[in-house]
């Protein structure tokens, strides 16, 4: 570039100044002054308050101070006017804290709209939370009063001068010790138990001395019918977790040792305490959601900052209902394992005239109450059966499925479902246990997966079918992607999530920012054909096979532009590989052994893919393969659950289908060996089997998709599964599963052990597809005969 070129700008500049008349410049000057005046004001007031924040935090010592009072006085007197300015990077989590809890208390209102609803924001300083729930998430009007207690009047004088310029009427400010605090509406000074509905505290619990009495008269205040306590605060923890920690979730708990004692003796110096505070809040209340984050505010690269995000009920508020579900219904117990269940025991069910018969352990080495699990204390339905966390479980870092691969058109072909059955479904990525809630509504659906994150995808779909409208719910699942899933999640969907599915989301809140297709071990085999397509130039005739209106031209495009690219020999030496298979696919080793000793991997896939063009449209209902091609479902090609007539038939009557799913992540009936004594000895949540924990005669249907491909052919495992799914079947049960091989070798199995055993349908060829996903050589059923 010339001289002359970069010099232009500056030549016009000084032309337009030559052509105009001295009060134009003069007007031009003042402006310009002006600005630069307000950009140096801004940067003082902002500097300013950065140098007086780090002079009373970290060079000025605290000396003198006889009591708490006197020492918080002390300390925020000459920062309090720039405090929020100077806290809003430090602090994090507030904002979160404050929409988790609006969203619940959302909940908690409708089902009781008249009750009256009292919050006391303790340590509430400044009076900033009061203000963000106002405008960010909760009108301060829907409360019937608010109270600000603090013991900082210099702190108190701010939001004083905060609530007048806002207007608030219903807000006190009082100054008092938050560990021996009086409401003025309480007569005498007397605590009138469960007075109060909504309890906060914002790094607050962490600098009052005396957190057990606070804790305890808090307690005694919260509502115990559905009371709410919010906690955002600073936290440090070793790498043991107790008992409790485990039966509640801690994703991201456990700090490193350095983070630990970093953060424990950096705080010590300015009297605030990390140590206890946490393990007695969660001790004394229930848990309903816990989330561990790191503040990289300070020292990012280096230790950040650990906090946590919790809420709460009382552990006196009703649980039967959770009880039920998690000891009755998901066949739960609390004890050892020593060998499977044989003493029968009965067990009633809340409000019920009948008993069910368990089958239990014969010894019972602990009994808790309350419980300790954070399933307990949700607010609505109980789908998620709490798991104790394993080695086993950490083993999956994501899900493996984004989607499912069977067909459940053609299940409910051969199903014949109806209100009473009962049934055990494999999770996957739930999306046929919703396509069996639609169509038939049965009384119960179990789904079992080992791995955690396959049941919080599950979970999620459930909670954001109650909680977001079809446009939102549609976005998230159909098109994979949505800008305000955070959002959503925190303000909406959380209230109707298990701990851990809130912990595992909000993790990985960004999953839905692009694709959520392309997420998981599935995720990888999408993208694998996005590139090919895209180095082979087909992907316009990928586009257009999706939009074909008829099979001929469907079937057409395939053979002549996509499927030469499909069934190359780069893709078919890819399938051969095992880890390939496993990771991008989910197809484990046995499971590739089994279609390969009946052909070649060529084979297999020209027999998969060669009849599906012909077989079913992509653009009106074979939304699997869909899916792969464009990397989203369209409204008119989507799984059931996801068209609005599906949507809205699980929405129904608040969720009342919504009500027979139950979520155990466990194994189907193989045992897992306990890592330490603690597994062993008390709550087996992770390592027990679902089917021990079922009654005799429980289950009228069980689809357990290809999950026995799986097993090594003559494994003892699957002996044992078909043994407990015959006992745990009702007389006329059946069981379907799906195969890679034509002729699965346990099908004899099934045969050995009393069922009657039929072959639905098998794959002939490259000719004609079994259902429109063909993925599968054959499709099986085993029936338990009716006694008598």
């Amino acid at each position: 570039m010339s001289l002359s070129r970069l010099l232009e700008p500056p030549r016009a500049l000084y032309g337009l100044v030559a052509r105009a008349d001295a009060s134009s410049l003069y007007l031009w000057i003042a402006l310009s002054a002006a600005t630069v005046l307000v950009l140096l004001a801004l940067l003082w007031s902002q500097l300013n308050a950065l140098l007086r924040f780090a002079w009373h935090c970290f060079i000025r010592p605290i000396g003198g101070a006889t009591d708490q009072k006197a020492r918080l006085e002390q300390f925020y007197a000459g920062q309090a006017d720039v405090y929020d300015q100077t806290r809003r990077g430090l602090l994090r989590g507030r904002n979160t804290m404050l929409g988790l809890c609006a969203a619940h208390l959302r909940v908690i209102r409708a089902a009781n709209p008249t009750r009256r609803l009292v919050w006391i924001d303790v340590g509430g300083g400044t009076g900033y939370n009061i203000e963000l729930m106002h405008k960010e998430f909760c009108p301060i009007e829907e409360f019937d009063h608010v109270y600000l207690i603090d013991l900082c009047e210099p702190l108190l004088e701010v939001a004083r001068a905060r609530f007048d310029k806002l207007g608030f009427k219903n807000v006190t400010v009082l100054c008092q010790d938050a560990s021996a605090f009086v409401l003025p509406e309480w007569k005498d000074g007397v605590l009138p138990r469960g007075s109060v509905g909504f309890v906060t505290l914002s790094y607050a619990l962490s600098m009052i001395p005396s957190f057990f009495t606070l804790l305890d008269r808090i307690d005694h205040v919260l509502d115990p019918r559905d009371g709410l306590l919010g906690v955002v605060d600073f936290y440090s923890s070793g790498k043991a977790g107790s008992l409790h920690e485990r039966a509640i979730g801690g994703e991201r708990k456990e700090c490193s040792w350095l983070s630990r004692w970093f953060w424990l003796i950096w705080f010590d110096f300015d009297k605030v305490y990390l140590s206890q505070r946490r393990e007695y809040l969660e001790h004394k209340f229930g848990t309903i959601k816990s989330y561990n984050g790191r503040n990289k505010f300070v020292l990012p690269f280096v230790v950040r900052i650990p906090y946590y995000i919790w809420l709460g009920r009382s552990r006196s508020c009703d649980v039967s209902r959770f009880c039920h579900a998690f000891e009755v219904e998901g066949g739960n117990y609390i004890g050892m394992h020593a060998a499977p269940p044989t003493l029968a025991v009965d067990v009633r069910a809340p409000n019920s005239k009948g008993a069910v018969v368990r089958r239990r352990p014969s010894k019972t080495v602990l009994d808790i109450t309350p419980p300790l699990s954070a399933f307990h204390y949700q607010l609505k339905h109980p789908y998620r059966l709490p798991y104790y966390e394993s080695p086993v479980h950490k083993e999956f870092r994501t899900f493996i499925y984004s989607f499912t691969w069977e067909d459940p058109a053609e299940d409910m072909r051969h199903l014949d479902l109806n209100h009473d059955d009962t049934m055990l479904v494999i999770t996957s990525a739930g999306d046929n246990a919703l396509h069996y809630a639609i169509a038939a509504q049965p009384k119960r659906i179990h789904c079992v997966d080992m791995n955690p994150c396959q049941a919080h995808l599950l979970e999620l779909k459930l909670g954001a079918v109650q909680a977001l409208s079809y446009d939102d719910f549609f976005a998230l699942f159909g098109y994979g992607k949505h800008s305000s899933f955070r959002q959503l999640l925190d303000q909406k969907i959380a209230p109707f999530l298990s701990s851990t599915a809130y912990q595992f989301w909000r993790i990985n809140s960004r999953a839905f920012s692009r694709s959520f297709y392309l997420r998981g071990y599935s995720g990888w085999a999408l993208r694998l054909a996005r590139w090919v397509f895209a180095l082979s130039g087909t992907s316009a005739a990928v586009k257009a096979m999706c939009e074909a209106d008829t099979l001929v031209e469907q079937d057409t495009i395939w053979r002549t532009r996509i499927r030469p690219v499909l069934l190359n020999p780069v893709v078919v030496a890819l399938l051969k590989n095992p880890l390939f298979c496993w990771n991008a696919l989910g197809v484990p080793r046995a499971q590739r052994a089994m279609f390969l000793a009946e052909g070649s991997a060529y084979e297999f896939i020209r027999d998969t893919f060669d009849p599906i063009a012909g077989h079913a449209l992509l653009k009106r209902g074979a939304y699997h393969y869909l899916l792969c091609l464009l990397g989203h479902y369209t409204p008119e090609s989507c799984p059931e659950y996801l068209t609005r007539k599906g949507f809205e038939t699980l929405r129904a009557d608040d969720g009342k289908v919504l009500d027979a799913f139950r979520l155990h992540t466990d194994s189907i009936v193989k045992y897992v060996p306990p890592a330490s004594p603690p597994f062993f000895y008390l709550l087996n949540f992770g390592v027990r089997s679902v089917l021990r924990g079922l009654p005799d005669g429980e289950l009228t249907r069980a689809v357990v998709m290809d999950h026995l491909d799986w097993f090594a052919q003559g494994s003892s495992d699957v002996d044992e599964e078909i043994t407990q799914l015959f006992r745990a079947l009702a007389s006329g049960g059946k069981v379907f599963w799906r195969s890679a091989a034509k002729q699965p070798w346990y099908a004899e199995t099934f045969a050995k052990h009393g069922f009657q055993v039929e072959r639905i349908s098998v794959r002939q060829g490259p000719h004609k597809a079994i259902d429109r996903v063909n993925m599968y050589a054959s499709f099986w059923s085993a029936t338990k005969p009716k006694s008598g």
